[in-house]
């Protein structure tokens, strides 16, 4: 254990690792915020009977879980590859190129959970322009429609290729102001984030890395 340690504590392999780490925070932060939904959600207006409910249930929570990992693994391999191609340094743009392709990948494919998510963060992105109250706290990035009654109408969902581009650019433009601009994003979301991609690059030991955050 004490070997495995010191390999875990090398800063040699620390960007690497939070790359793992990332991931599995990315899983627990999925299934603890989409499976009470799912759950309450599947209570008020599920249909059938309690075992396809459950099926629905573990489908949305799994979907979302692996998604959120999946992007913070890409962003934050995005942003290795692009610190390294560049000689070490880090550029301000590399946030969004990251997230833009990240979010491409991911959440470019248009299903009821991807146009869930991509929304909601759009929603901090317009958000974030805003003019802040005077004196607001500036945050520490370094810890971390129809007429009538509308019957029979039927909804037209977006273009699939415009969504993942829609997609790509409302996570480029929200992991860019995460990290430049914290204190413009809701406190909410930004506390989500800051578990995902913050504390994802702090450990101690082997317990710290993969079972719970420090």
């Amino acid at each position: 254990m004490e070997a495995i340690n010191q390999i875990i504590l090398d800063p040699r392999y620390h960007d690497y690792l939070g790359i793992l780490k990332g991931a599995r925070n990315g899983l627990v932060y999925g299934v603890k915020i989409r499976f009470p939904h799912a759950l309450l959600m599947s209570i008020l207006f599920g249909r059938g009977g309690w075992k396809e409910r459950a099926k629905q249930i573990f489908k949305a929570t799994r979907q979302h879980a692996t998604n959120l990992a999946a992007f913070v693994t890409l962003y934050k391999t995005m942003l290795l590859m692009q610190k390294k191609f560049n000689g070490g340094k880090e550029r301000t743009t590399d946030t969004f190129i990251a997230g833009l392709i990240g979010g491409y990948i991911v959440f470019g494919d248009r299903n009821a959970i991807n146009e869930q998510i991509v929304l909601y963060v759009c929603s901090r992105v317009v958000a974030s322009f805003i003019p802040r109250a005077g004196g607001a706290a500036v945050v520490d990035n370094s810890r971390a429609s129809g007429s009538g009654s509308g019957s029979g109408l039927k909804s037209i969902p977006p273009d699939a290729r415009l969504f993942s581009l829609f997609a790509a650019v409302c996570w480029g433009s929200v992991m860019w102001l995460f990290n430049h601009r914290g204190q413009t994003i809701q406190p909410g979301m930004y506390s989500s984030m800051r578990y995902l991609y913050q504390d994802s690059n702090r450990w101690k030991d082997l317990r710290t890395l993969l079972w719970h955050n420090t």
